[in-house]
């Protein structure tokens, strides 16, 4: 779960982690009255978005009055900005933030995600602050800096001053620095983040290291412990599709390609996946119906990848252990009846009652094309989808 920058910052806050002082606002009069509360001379508009890229996008602004604050907040409010990870159809301005302004003397990258490699909380920072890290990775790996935690010991002042130092930062601004990247770790370990990015991390005129953009994302699996933190999704900052497939517990994420999947066990969708890609098209989704779906489930995962107009065909590929096939065969049977089935289906069962499971598909009646392996079901629904073009 994704949350928005005002919303990280007043969480990153409550561990002691320094960050500007700033207020969101919902209306140009709102920003207004934010602004003259904080006191200038200096403050920045920001608009709210789950993007990285909204500066370069026109979402970040820096004005020197408060007649500007209300004018930068009018244009940006009800924009839609289009940044290198919103697509080319943007995301609508909702919110804004006002910060107050900051003497920046030097801008650092630090971030905390976990390694799974390691297994463990790595600590990765660099002096290209500003950037993004994937494009310092590319160009420069050299400039950037990991330590790996031992869950045994969490974060140590050793641990902070080696990043510190590894920074270039010296007198006062280690001290600071050591504060915020354990204050920083206590967040991300009790809010059980699995991303926190602060990009730019800045250096102050005075030598303090403070927060000027922060970006935290949350695991899913534990939100049931911070029910203060799921109070803040943003629902208008997600996809719709995924948003109805989570409230019917279906792993659903929405892809490019044009076959529709349906298959339990997230490491067989991706067999899946790759096995439609090597029969020379594309997933249009990832979707698990986990271990445990009932005939409703199934029948509202053929709906969700039925609203994807790019969908011409579906794959359902179930291996049942715990799930029947049976069950799975009379929700695809249910389903299509449903929806009103206009695309080629491929359906490949194994497992638990797989001959209960294709009886019941064969006599359905429907045109539901069995498979005899995996392999079999993908070229099947490929050909099938080229035949209907």
């Amino acid at each position: 779960m994704n949350i928005h920058e005002y919303q990280a910052k007043s969480l990153l806050a409550k561990y002691g982690v320094a960050v500007p002082r700033g207020h969101v606002a919902y209306t140009a009069d709102e920003a207004y009255k934010e602004a003259q509360a904080l006191g200038g001379p200096v403050w920045v508009v920001k608009a709210q978005i789950h993007a990285g890229g909204r500066g370069k996008a026109g979402g970040v602004k820096v004005v020197k009055s408060l007649d500007e604050v209300r004018s930068t907040a009018q244009r940006m409010l009800g924009m839609t900005l289009v940044t290198h990870q919103t697509g080319p159809q943007g995301k609508a301005v909702k919110r804004i933030y006002i910060e107050e302004g900051c003497d920046i003397k030097r801008e650092l990258y630090l971030g905390m995600l976990i390694d799974r490699t390691t297994s463990r909380v790595t600590v990765m920072a660099s002096t290209e602050g500003g950037m993004e890290i994937e494009e310092v990775a590319a160009k420069t790996p050299e400039k950037i800096l990991k330590v790996a935690i031992d869950p045994a010991t969490g974060m140590q002042a050793f641990h902070a001053r080696q990043i510190a130092f590894g920074l270039g930062l010296e007198g006062k601004q280690v001290a600071t620095a050591v504060k915020f990247m354990l204050s920083m770790f206590d967040a991300f370990t009790a809010l059980d983040a699995s991303v926190i990015e602060i990009n730019p991390l800045v250096v102050t005129g005075a030598g303090t290291v403070m927060a000027l953009d922060a970006k935290v994302n949350f695991d899913d699996n534990a939100l049931f412990r911070h029910a203060d933190v799921e109070s803040l999704r943003d629902q208008d900052e997600e996809d719709p599709t995924e948003l109805e497939a989570g409230r019917h517990g279906l792993n659903y994420i929405k892809l490019d390609g044009s076959i529709g999947c349906m298959v339990n066990g997230a490491g067989l969708a991706m067999a899946t996946m790759d096995i439609i890609k090597l029969y020379g098209s594309a997933p249009a989704n990832f979707l698990d119906v986990g271990g445990g779906a009932t005939r409703e489930r199934v029948t509202a995962a053929f709906k969700i990848i039925l609203s994807d107009p790019n969908v011409e065909g579906i794959l359902v590929n179930i291996f049942g252990g715990i799930m029947r096939c049976d069950v799975i065969a009379e929700g695809v049977v249910a389903a299509a009846r449903e929806v009103s089935l206009h695309v080629p289906l491929v359906v490949r069962l194994e497992g638990t009652n797989v001959a209960l499971g294709k009886k019941i598909l064969a006599d359905s009646g429907l045109p539901i094309t069995s498979a005899d392996n995996l392999a079999d079901a993908a070229e099947k629904v490929v050909r099938a989808v080229k035949e209907a073009a």
